[in-house]
């Protein structure tokens, strides 16, 4: 055989075993199937989980394991501690009682394993015959790693006529970064985020002081009223996680946390988020300087291959109303390394707090790099500071690899308005992108 010819034959072999890869949109979620399918839900409102037939309440105190042939309603606020393990079987349904605020708190030395399946989710979620955003408390993880505050963080404002002996289930933080919460995989969480009087919103799935040893993926939480994932310091990694139109932060980092965020979704309604101006991605050090102790490591953020969607029907409209905020916000004293993310469809796609002065240092804290900026309303500004020339500038950079266009969603991603399986995965060469800031808004 001739050379020539061998090497036709290597190049056209390696072409098609290659071309599974060469398929993979790079940039947003990614995967070679749509991992959405199967376990994720879109339209909770149309799902019936059947009446309460067991009732979970007051302290878990030894290990005890919830099963699928039964219906659990949370009655109140129930705290797994004393070192005790919850075992939830694939497949079960637990209620949040709404008249109680029902909640569900693994406390610090105590575990949850709630390992659902792909085809058998275990589901947190409302029992209202109609549904909203608020039915019911939420859930909440507590562990002993590090944060930045001075001594123990605490929860204690969220719980409705507080048992005086469970105060102390109700703290967080530590110095074991490697401290081990559990499972919690394949779980969808609906309708949570009840307002309470002292501290505001109930978050559909809070993880404060969380070690690096708990395993947190394919989890999906939606029509919170308050944020979807709230990560109070801790070190961890969330993967294949989704938030789905929230009133609250998609994805909220704050008192020091050290976390990887991969290959996850958040998909923003401007018609029913939060007047306060909720975020997909919130990474914040602080709420108030004076509560954290600044020798500390403040919060940092290692993301990936994030989708961030604002499904809105007319952007520009939207926009002029006031119902779109930036997609992503970056505080003073946090670090944020972002790559191969979608921002679509935002007003700006990022804001930095303006404490955040534009030097070299703070702009090789806050990293953007492989980016695809679609029908943003601008990409990236300091808050309150119209001139981003300087900001465009350095992100603009051909050494970055970001990307920007103006796309309808129905020409970017795969199959978004598909009722019962969505993909928001990129179309594979379908998409126009230049290294050029355009004009993303039409005049």
């Amino acid at each position: 055989m001739k050379t020539s010819t061998k090497i036709v034959l290597l190049l056209f072999a390696t072409l098609v075993m290659t071309s599974p890869l060469l398929g993979q949109q790079e940039k947003g979620i990614v995967g070679i199937d749509n991992w959405l399918n199967n376990w994720t839900q879109f339209k909770p409102h149309q799902e019936y989980y059947g009446e309460p037939t067991q009732i979970l309440t007051g302290s878990i105190t030894e290990d005890t394991k919830l099963h699928k042939r039964y219906t659990y309603l949370l009655l109140g606020n129930v705290f797994v501690a004393n070192k005790a393990t919850l075992t939830i079987e694939p497949g079960t349904v637990i209620i949040g009682d709404s008249k109680t605020n029902g909640s569900l708190t693994v406390a610090r030395g105590a575990k949850i394993i709630a390992d659902g399946l792909e085809t058998d989710p275990i589901i947190f979620t409302s029992g209202k015959s109609v549904k909203r955003a608020g039915d019911w408390g939420g859930i909440m993880i507590l562990g002993d790693a590090p944060t930045n505050k001075f001594g123990n963080g605490s929860v204690a404002a969220f719980y409705k006529q507080l048992d005086p002996a469970n105060y102390s289930h109700t703290n967080y933080g530590g110095d074991n970064a490697e401290s081990d919460s559990g499972v919690f995989r394949y779980v969808r969480i609906e309708y949570a985020g009840k307002r309470t009087k002292a501290a505001g919103y109930f978050n559909g799935l809070l993880l404060a002081g969380v070690g690096n040893k708990t395993k947190l993926s394919n989890i999906m939480v939606s029509f919170a009223a308050g944020d979807a994932f709230k990560v109070l310091g801790g070190a961890m990694e969330i993967d294949r996680a989704v938030s789905y139109k929230c009133n609250g932060n998609d994805f909220k980092f704050n008192y020091g946390a050290q976390c990887e965020l991969t290959n996850s979704l958040a998909v923003r309604s401007p018609y029913i988020s939060s007047s306060e101006g909720s975020r997909c991605v919130q990474v914040i050090s602080y709420e108030e300087p004076g509560e954290v102790d600044l020798s500390k490591k403040g919060t940092s953020l290692t993301a990936s291959n994030l989708t961030l969607l604002n499904d809105s029907e007319d952007l520009k409209n939207d926009i002029s109303m006031g119902l779109v905020k930036a997609g992503v916000y970056v505080g003073h004293f946090a670090t944020l390394d972002m790559e191969k993310t979608v921002i679509s469809g935002f007003n700006p796609a990022v804001i930095f707090d303006s404490k955040v002065q534009i030097n070299q240092e703070n702009l090789e804290n806050i990293k953007f790099s492989e980016m695809y900026f679609n029908n943003c309303n601008g990409n990236i500004f300091v808050e309150n500071n119209s001139n981003n020339d300087d900001l465009e500038n350095w992100y603009g950079n051909s050494a970055f690899f970001n990307l920007y266009s103006k796309s309808p969603n129905a020409e970017t991603f795969i199959d978004i308005d598909n009722p019962r399986r969505p993909d928001f995965r990129l179309k594979i060469n379908k998409i126009i992108a230049t290294n050029n800031d355009p004009d993303l808004i039409d005049d």
